[in-house]
């Protein structure tokens, strides 16, 4: 392969990562050979190379096929460690030290890209009040939910804000693994007045997936005192989790506290409305590289039904979707869907049981399995039913009329009724909304 030609792909890989992804993970790659299928390329470091695999060897594939390459898979290699001296680099203007020591912020995570809908209205709207800057309103802003329901998204949402209306603001993201082995290299190399100068002197701090310092002792102590020191000077801190603070397990009782001293959302798991909203925004997106693909009525509805938990493997299947179909030249119908995503749909299929549900949703509200199955109506046993017959409608295959049968006979008007009272429920009742997601992710185990 010619260096024009990659010159080409580069270019088309940058429209579709974004100019931020692109210059973090893209540009550092440099093409070295293309020998039976596999492409070779020359990386700084391993973990560049690691990253790339992961998160954008698919598209890097795609676009070298789209150039006329016969690729199958990549192969990434660190010069050095084969003895060889790696291309010198063309110098270029260092960066500020504020932004160094931020982790990249992916271009296309905006609140313009955010699609919202019910499950995740509140933390939509916290992260935007956060992002306007300005006095410190709650402190800190905490979001927590599940694998894929948004929350890394609202982060960069949030950092990008802060960093279009306020070029000057000190804003510092990072994971906690970051957070962690910064701290690590900090005390090995003695260099911990830089650290804590470093973390102290942000004007906004953000950390992703905190989960993961629980049990580290060291690390909890002086992410706690950084976060009093920030707290203590008006600072903005803005955290995410997998779980509430409270649920963490190994993260220490004053850290729970101080993390649930500002504002706690969660995200809710997708419903079916707002994946069908993610859906048609990725299809707008991709018409425009796609322009020539027809997409028929039906398959978008399909796929929100059938990809149900995880917003990420969502989108990925739309994606590969879109590749296969602009590959083979064929448009997207429901059977092309059905062949071209066969792996993704059998992982996603629901193989939770009715009985598996009513049995730990009776275990969960301690009441006997034969009285919420059972005729009585009073509201110990009532409101754990219609829950029940919910993560039914929702987690399993099973049509309404055979959810009834399972409640012990009841018609599919009734268990219709109790669907949508949960549902009403769950916008006003936040202990309902949390009793569901705890149950949701037991089943799920």
């Amino acid at each position: 392969m010619t260096n024009d030609l990659w010159v080409k792909v580069l270019q088309a890989l940058k429209a579709t990562v974004g100019a931020s992804n692109y210059s973090s993970w893209i540009a550092p790659l440099e093409f070295a050979q293309l020998n039976d299928g596999v492409a070779i390329f020359d990386v700084p470091t391993n973990f560049i190379g690691n990253y790339v695999s992961q998160n954008f060897g698919d598209q890097i594939i795609y676009q070298l096929k789209k150039a006329g390459q016969d690729v199958d898979r990549l192969r990434f290699r660190v010069p050095s460690q084969r003895g060889e001296t790696a291309k010198p680099k063309e110098k270029t203007k260092p960066a500020a030290p504020r932004d160094a020591s931020s982790a990249p912020l992916d271009a296309r995570f905006t609140f313009d890209t955010f699609v919202v809908g019910k499950p995740n209205e509140l933390a939509h709207a916290a992260a935007r009040r956060v992002a306007e800057g300005g006095p410190v309103t709650f402190n800190p802003l905490f979001l927590y939910g599940g694998v894929g329901l948004g929350k890394t998204h609202l982060m960069h949402a949030i950092a990008h804000e802060l960093k279009l209306r306020s070029p000057d603001l000190n804003v510092l993201y990072l994971s906690a693994e970051q957070f962690m082995y910064r701290f690590i290299t900090a005390l090995r190399e003695r260099k911990m007045m830089d650290f804590k100068q470093l973390f102290r002197s942000v004007d906004v701090l953000m950390v992703d997936d905190v989960q993961f310092i629980a049990g580290k002792d060291s690390t909890q102590e002086e992410f706690f005192h950084t976060f009093n020191a920030l707290v203590d000077s008006g600072k903005q801190i803005i955290i995410s989790a997998d779980r509430a603070p409270g649920e963490i397990k190994d993260l220490e009782e004053r850290i729970k506290s101080r993390l649930q001293c500002g504002l706690v959302v969660d995200l809710h798991p997708t419903d079916y409305e707002l994946r069908l909203g993610i859906l048609q925004s990725k299809v707008d997106f991709y018409a425009a590289q796609y322009p020539d693909l027809e997409i028929d009525n039906g398959v978008l509805e399909f796929l929100a039904h059938r990809i149900s938990t995880n917003v990420r493997v969502l989108e990925g299947a739309l994606t590969r979707l879109f590749a296969f179909a602009s590959l083979v030249g064929r448009e997207i119908t429901l059977e092309l869907t059905q062949d071209c995503l066969s792996d993704v749909l059998k992982a996603s299929d629901r193989k939770v049981t009715v009985e598996e549900i009513q049995r730990k949703v009776s275990e969960h509200y301690n009441i006997r399995l034969s009285d919420m199955i059972g005729p009585k109506r009073v509201r110990n046993y009532a409101r754990p039913r219609q829950i029940a017959m919910y993560l039914a409608k929702q987690m399993t295959s099973r049509s309404l009329p055979e959810i009834g049968r399972r409640f012990g006979g009841r018609d599919h008007t009734t268990v219709m009724h109790g669907v949508r009272r949960i549902e009403e429920l769950m916008a006003l009742d936040s202990q309902i909304a949390d009793d569901l997601e705890l149950l949701r992710r037991a089943l799920q185990e």
